[in-house]
């Protein structure tokens, strides 16, 4: 299941966070070499003292983990701005309904061990389809996010239309590209039929009902 853990819900899912900054470490700092912050085995930095809220794909105990991402709104401090402002040539990427995906990670040895016959790309697109759907649900229009050139062919084929702002090198073994893409029901219905996912991922999921101006803030 995917379910989104805010602040107030840290001590409950904390088997999950303990997990996730672990993960966060084997992936950005062991394998794609980032200069990233390192506390024994885990990966934080400043903004997870934001009291951020956390895209968690678990088991149905909530305390397995197999993917994770952080979520947090460009209104208040960001690694989009502090850290990877030469990514995004200047765009202007700070506005209510804006928010910023980062740490997005797999912990692919754990899913190949639940999940034998679902394939990495495949799993990279469904905690994408519930990143949508969690926007979706919290009214976020735009999500902007940080990732490797790579990655591009894994949106695509994930019928994900990402736009690229703009990339950079220096800051790790590959360029780091900035891209933004609409959270919209036309974005997850295209990603749900593409990806072969008959209903809603995320456990929290309910189509948008508001309009663009009443933007619904994820708690801190």
């Amino acid at each position: 299941m995917f379910i989104l853990v805010q602040a107030h819900q840290y001590t409950r899912y904390q088997a999950l966070m303990d997990q996730a900054f672990r993960l966060r470490k084997r992936v950005f700092h062991d394998q794609l070499g980032w200069a990233v912050t390192i506390d024994g085995d885990c990966e934080r930095d400043e903004y997870d003292a934001l009291r951020p809220a956390y895209l968690m794909w678990c088991n149905d105990r909530a305390d397995r983990l197999y993917g994770t991402l952080r979520l947090m709104p460009t209104t208040g401090p960001t690694l989009l701005y502090d850290v990877f402002r030469n990514t995004f040539a200047g765009a202007n990427l700070i506005a209510p309904g804006i928010y910023e995906g980062t740490r997005m990670c797999l912990d692919e040895e754990t899913l190949s061990e639940d999940f034998p016959r679902l394939e990495t790309g495949k799993a990279f697109g469904m905690l994408l389809l519930a990143l949508c759907e969690c926007g979706l649900s919290h009214g976020i229009e735009t999500l902007v996010s940080n990732y490797e050139p790579h990655l591009a062919r894994v949106y695509r084929r994930a019928g994900l239309a990402v736009e690229e702002v703009g990339r950079a090198e220096g800051y790790g073994r590959s360029p780091v590209c900035c891209g933004v893409f609409e959270v919209s029901e036309e974005v997850r219905t295209r990603m749900q039929q593409t990806l072969g996912v008959a209903a809603p991922l995320y456990a929290g999921y309910r189509p948008r009902k508001i309009a663009n101006s009443e933007t619904v803030r994820i708690s801190a």
